[in-house]
């Protein structure tokens, strides 16, 4: 019987999810499914997360990839611990060498953006670290999945075809091998085909029976030097030999009685901690639903204004987290929020096409994992006989030599990417997160804030209708944004333009622990998100 599978012409609604054993939650069904298929084998929370990053690399290319960085924050040994597994820019790299390829600014696609990826690095760092199953056992249902191949899902076929219109307007031979890997036939797969590739099961299997040295100091670090010398690239196997990921402090505010959790930069974490800050200083929140989506409009785009000029790489930043997160400095930047909407700026506080998944087990382990190629496939580099999709995280620099994401050589560039987490006077209540680059902060303030603030179940927070600032008043929401909300927000001067769909919004995963010790989650309904209880 044919039909469309994006077509969905009613509103439909799903309850909450309970369990007392363990939950796992991310945007693809067969990725979830591998999550929970470790617990049963006896592993925990970090075990579950392992596998579906991975499984994720295989059944939602689109979004992700084993060339691609990763952060997690986990909640074991009754705290919290940050892990920042995003790489560098190429040691060869440069702002002279890249305007003299006639670049003014960093390129979207191609070599140049490609910078060195943290995703296989932080799958061993974590099972290393907290991990209870052998390493390879983790890969193995991504391997399989690689191997024997899936049906492919509604959302993923759509921004897979998505892909292949953008990087056919491309030019040069060094796009050929996506278009040999991920489109064979001369089109993309459609929802429902199966796809496979023995390419990515045999990079796969590497990277398990390595622990991920073969990534970074072996056979496939040296195709990946191969092929960017072959086609002028800058990223060598010395940088990927040299990367580690780094465990950091996790930066958090309070909020309406709760701490809420990030990592620091160079992810923009700061800029939801930011927003949640102003809105704790404004107080209460009114009864007006109106104002409350000003006020929280509002909040957003004052942290965004600082975000995108002050956070970069922790060594080039001249004013920290702790700065930015100043409550006499939020105070402050509150108060410039009135009837009306602002035009962003930033303050000065010295004055005053990605995947999310979370996880957690019966012994109280919790895990936020956020993975990505930044745009859908990233650069569009794939690198020939491996099934690596090399990610285009060098677009956020700025060729600007005085700009604090100035390119340089070994410097990690500002991170869209980032996983949440929440505590109660020091206990852990659960990680959530929403990814899609712009997004994501923006979905972190709406999902903290519809829970903590409207008293929302976490599936009913990721379904409410979602908004997304985008520049100077203007404001983007969903298509079914109700019409008397965004003509009252237009009344007190936000620019409002309906999206034509949900795909720009974002998809997240929430997962809390209650009072009985039992989890209660929610998935995303934007996508082909699944939710397991255990």
């Amino acid at each position: 019987m044919p039909f469309d599978p994006h077509y969905y012409p009613y509103p439909s609604r799903r309850m909450a999810t309970y369990g007392h054993r363990g939950m796992v939650a991310t945007s693809q069904p067969m990725a979830a499914q591998a999550g929970m298929e470790m617990l049963k084998q006896g592993g925990n929370a970090v075990d579950a997360a392992i596998a579906m990053a991975a499984a994720l690399t295989v059944v939602e290319p689109t979004a992700n990839g084993i060339g691609g960085d990763a952060f997690a924050l986990v909640w074991s040994e009754e705290r919290l611990h940050g892990l920042n597994a995003s790489g560098p820019s190429p040691q060869a790299i440069s702002r002279d060498a890249v305007t003299a390829l006639g670049h003014e600014e960093m390129p979207a696609l191609g070599l140049t953006p490609v910078t060195v990826p943290g995703a296989p690095a932080a799958w061993a760092s974590l099972s290393e670290r907290f991990g209870r199953l052998p390493f390879a056992t983790l890969l193995a249902p991504a391997i399989a999945y690689a191997e024997q191949g899936y049906a492919l899902s509604p959302v993923a076929g759509l921004t897979w075809h998505q892909a292949w219109l953008r990087f056919s307007q491309s030019q040069g031979e060094a796009f050929t091998p996506w278009f040999e890997h991920f489109a064979p036939q001369g089109r993309v797969p459609r929802p429902g085909e199966v796809w496979r590739s023995a390419d990515m099961a045999a990079t796969l299997r590497a990277i398990a029976e390595s622990r991920g040295e073969a990534f970074y100091r072996g056979e496939l670090a040296e195709r990946i030097d191969a092929f960017m010398q072959r086609h002028g690239g800058f990223l060598r196997a010395a940088d990927l030999a040299a990367f580690s990921p780094e465990w950091v402090e996790p930066v958090g505010v309070g909020y309406r009685g709760h701490e809420i959790w990030e990592i620091p930069p160079n992810g923009s974490g700061l800029v939801a901690l930011q927003a949640l800050g102003m809105l704790e200083a404004l107080g209460e929140p009114p009864r007006d639903p109106v104002e409350l989506l000003h006020r929280r409009i509002e909040a957003t785009k004052l942290a965004y204004a600082d975000g995108l000029h002050y956070i970069s790489e922790p060594s080039a930043m001249d004013t920290g987290p702790a700065q930015l997160l100043d409550s006499r400095y939020l105070g402050a930047r509150a108060a410039l929020i009135g009837h009306d909407a602002l035009q962003p700026t930033y303050g000065n506080p010295h004055k005053g096409g990605t995947v999310y998944l979370a996880a957690a087990d019966a012994d109280g382990n919790m895990v936020s994992f956020i993975q990505s190629n930044y745009e859908g496939f990233g650069s569009g580099m794939v690198v020939p006989g491996t099934g690596i999709s090399l990610q285009n995280r060098g677009r956020s620099f700025s060729l600007d030599p005085g700009h604090v994401n100035a390119l340089q050589p070994g410097k990690r560039p500002y991170h869209t990417i980032i996983p949440g987490f929440i505590t109660r006077q020091g206990e852990a209540v659960g990680p959530f997160g929403v990814m899609g680059g712009f997004m994501q902060p923006q979905g972190h303030v709406q999902v903290v804030t519809a829970m903590l603030d409207d008293g929302l179940n976490p599936q009913a927070a990721l379904d409410l209708p979602r908004w997304m600032w985008t520049r100077d008043t203007t404001v983007q929401v969903e298509p079914h944004f109700p019409d008397h909300l965004a003509q009252a927000l237009a009344r007190r001067g936000h620019r409002i333009v309906k999206a034509s769909d949900s795909l720009l919004f974002g998809r997240g995963q929430i997962i809390l622990r209650d009072r009985h010790g039992s989890y209660c989650g929610g998935t995303e309904p934007r996508t082909d998100s699944l939710i397991l209880p255990w």
